[in-house]
């Protein structure tokens, strides 16, 4: 049975696995001093034309609370959406590890954050009754799958640097990201004043590992001590390396995030036809928002599991993975048209 319900369903691809096929030979230096994780470096700082440092860590979840407890001492505040992974489904973990307090702004229909509203928010500096803001988290692309243009990312790094702000991405789907803008990652981090950058892995095929990239010299310091402490460095680093190796090489991390959002706006375009169904949100990367008659949800889950969103409204995630097939859709479609008496 496949799944609409995450891309974290989805298994490994096959180029990843045969690269942890290949690290699993022989002996290597541990916590990254072995010549795989090294080149593997290199590769980053080639692709995002900066010498940048990367961390490879467990999880997003690591990744977020790594970046945000490296840029901000317990009396700072996060500006975040409130859709927003680290203020909405890593329970406690960024608060609990960081000490701030987050405070979730909301979002335009898009699902995007706007500077204007950011602006309004910098309140109370320097008023040591208030946390003092530090920190801007964007997610990309969003939870509702839409995607910041690189001259929205910019107006954003603009405002970050004038505010003496630190600039973080959530970026799990950041590849999605980049395939729908058909731009390159440095594109959408080095060239738009990113301080750091939780770029996704296991999404896109990854068996697991999440990367933290830093951009700014000031947070590279602090940022080995804090990996250890809080508990996201692999002994056997070189295989998180060799599956972020796999990615960047030959821009594979392109042609499969080009696959998942080209099925999406092939399910985006199949749901049109049904009177019964309203797409919520622009599909641009790999996950359709839509509202469904909330009779059909028990039906449909058991051949094709996903999320209701937004329990009042019935609105559903419906998520398109490395591995989905046209003919999955096709399944999926063919039942809504049972359901629907079509």
């Amino acid at each position: 049975m496949k799944s609409f319900a995450s891309d974290n369903y989805a298994g490994v691809l096959p180029e990843v696995m045969e690269a942890l096929q290949q690290a699993n030979s022989g002996h290597a230096g541990s916590y990254g001093n072995d010549p795989l994780t090294k080149s593997t470096m290199a590769l980053f700082r080639e692709v995002l034309g900066a010498e940048v440092d990367v961390h490879l860590v467990f999880n997003g979840t690591g990744a977020n609370v790594l970046s945000l407890s490296a840029a901000a001492q317990s009396y700072n505040a996060v500006l975040c959406a409130d859709t927003s992974h680290i203020y909405n489904d890593e329970s406690s973990a960024p608060e609990t590890f960081t000490g701030c307090r987050f405070f979730a702004l909301p979002t335009n229909e898009q699902g995007k954050l706007e500077p204007e509203t950011v602006s309004q928010r910098l309140i109370r500096r320097g008023d040591l009754h208030f946390p003092q803001i530090k920190i801007l988290s964007l997610t990309q692309s969003t939870e509702y799958g839409t995607v910041y243009t690189p001259e929205e990312l910019k107006a954003f790094g603009k405002l970050c640097k004038e505010q003496g702000l630190y600039f973080h991405i959530d970026g799990s789907r950041f590849f999605n990201a980049a395939a729908s803008l058909g731009c390159s990652l440095k594109q959408i981090s080095t060239d738009i004043g990113v301080d750091l950058l939780s770029l996704g892995g296991t999404k896109l095929g990854m068996m697991f590992g999440e990367a933290v990239v830093v951009f700014n010299e000031q947070l590279r310091e602090h940022l080995p001590f804090k990996h250890k402490q809080v508990m996201q460095l692999a002994s056997k680093t070189r295989f998180i390396a060799a599956q972020y190796q796999a990615l960047l090489q030959g821009e594979l991390w392109r042609r499969t995030a080009e696959h998942a959002n080209a099925m999406a706006r092939l399910l985006h375009e199949a749901l049109q036809s049904f009177p019964q169904i309203r797409v919520t949100r622009p599909v641009e990367a790999n996950v359709v928002f839509a509202i469904i008659p909330l009779a059909w949800n028990e039906a449909l889950m058991q051949q094709f599991p996903f999320y209701v969103w937004r329990e009042d409204l019935n609105e559903v995630r419906l998520m398109c993975a490395w591995d989905t097939q046209e003919e999955e859709i096709n399944a999926l479609i063919q039942s809504i048209k049972q359901l629907a008496g079509v």
